[in-house]
């Protein structure tokens, strides 16, 4: 969450960048209520100064011999009214924490301004579209033809959106996560396997909670949620804790199942892998000094990107406008895959910078030398989902007579180099 200091002093800012968000805020009621908690907290340091005064002479009246009972039901009295105001502040706070849980983060001067993704920045680009002799066939084609793929099993067992993997495809998709996971531990990420269903607070620390519970799965009888991705647990392996600031960067990998339900999701979206409720992912997530934060986005994202490199997949680098942004985000680049078979490009990583939106709800902070704690800075990015990777890979490489070619990195994990 933003901190009440930016919102006291820059109101106007946080409007502005809710509004650029799409999202409206009551400023003036926050405000108000900023100040009637202020108010209460003054009147109860009065109250408390003022039986500290009174025990103080009730004391010295007591040694000397003094009637002392007026006073006592004086500062009984000043307790009561201690008491009430407590309560009063209680509720007060929780108000205003309810009403800051629903301020976006603001997003970074360098974010291109727009409603929607058609102002969204192509940055770069990486290897040509694939070109064909014959006309490619989509993923969903293929997958049948291949038996790699079963989404009306799928469908028995839990219902539309829950695909059912099956004899190559089900270790296609194995080889994809071991090897995303060894991929990025070369390149310095430590590897964790966390819980895949976390607690509320998890989720409100994060940033999904509490605007997109619509989205999520719960356990309602626990008030539990299914993981939509290992940034929520990732991230709060840290929290309520202060970090050295020599063991900064942080950085874990993480592969773990994401439920989303997608509400709203129709038609084309959701064919085969297009768009489903339960899907892998590896994940890259960040802990950093707010000084490096968005020198560790780039790098953030070349790490994503050398996944696609390495499969030898034609892809381009998309910086998300103000209005295409996430509700916790800062700044955004989104990896877009080219999937000849669908014609069009998919988005299989988001790598994003919080700066200390995600670190002050999970009370996340590092210590300076000799300096108090300060917020870190998190990042997280897709390293990469596999629903998408796996259309791409599949479209791309297929061949004329039915076959799809396996790219060089994945052959030792799949111990062939030919679905067929």
């Amino acid at each position: 969450m933003l901190s009440l200091q930016t919102i006291r002093d820059h109101p106007e800012i946080v409007v502005q960048g809710a509004a650029n968000k799409g999202e409206k805020i009551d400023i003036k009621g926050i405000l108000a209520l900023d100040g009637k908690v202020r108010k209460i907290i003054k009147d109860v340091e009065d109250l408390k100064a003022k039986r500290n005064r009174s025990s103080e002479e009730i004391s010295k009246l007591k040694r000397g011999g003094m009637d002392v009972s007026e006073l006592i039901s004086e500062m009984q009295n000043v307790a009561n009214q201690i008491k009430k105001l407590d309560g009063d502040l209680a509720a007060k706070r929780e108000e205003l924490h309810e009403k800051l849980m629903w301020i976006p983060n603001i997003p970074h001067q360098s974010v291109p301004l727009g409603d929607d993704e058609s102002a969204n920045e192509h940055i770069r680009s990486w290897r040509e579209k694939p070109k064909f002799d014959f006309e490619p066939l989509p993923h969903l084609e293929i997958t049948t033809k291949l038996e790699l793929l079963d989404m009306e099993r799928g469908a028995v067992i839990s219902g539309s959106g829950f695909p059912l993997y099956t004899g190559q495809g089900a270790i296609l998709e194995r080889a994809l996560i071991n090897f995303m996971l060894d991929h990025h531990l070369k390149r310095g990420y430590r590897e964790v396997r966390t819980p895949f269903i976390t607690l509320r607070q998890a989720a409100e620390a994060t940033g999904q909670l509490p605007k997109l519970e619509d989205d999520m799965y719960s356990i309602e009888q626990d008030d539990l949620f299914l993981i939509p991705t290992a940034e929520v647990p990732v991230t709060n392996i840290h929290r309520d804790e202060i970090l050295a600031e020599e063991d900064l960067p942080i950085r874990y990998v993480a592969y773990s199942p994401c439920f989303r339900r997608e509400a709203g999701s129709y038609g084309r979206e959701t064919r085969g892998l297009l768009r489903v409720h339960q899907f892998n992912k590896v994940e890259l997530v960040k802990f950093v000094k707010p000084e490096d934060s968005y020198i560790e986005l780039e790098s953030l994202t070349s790490d994503a990107e050398s996944i696609l490199q390495a499969l030898g997949l034609h892809y381009r680098v998309t910086l998300l406008c103000t209005g295409d942004l996430s509700f916790a985000a800062t700044k955004c680049y989104d990896l877009e895959v080219w999937a000849p078979g669908e014609n069009r490009w998919l988005e299989v990583s988001s790598c994003s910078n919080f700066e200390d939106f995600q670190a002050r709800r999970a009370n996340i902070r590092y210590r300076k030398e000799g300096g108090k704690p300060e917020f870190v800075h998190t990042l997280n990015g897709s390293g990469v989902a596999t629903p998408r990777l796996m259309i791409a890979l599949l479209e791309t490489y297929q061949q004329d007579d039915g076959t799809v070619w396996i790219p060089e990195p994945l052959q030792p994990y799949m111990h062939t180099s030919l679905l067929k």
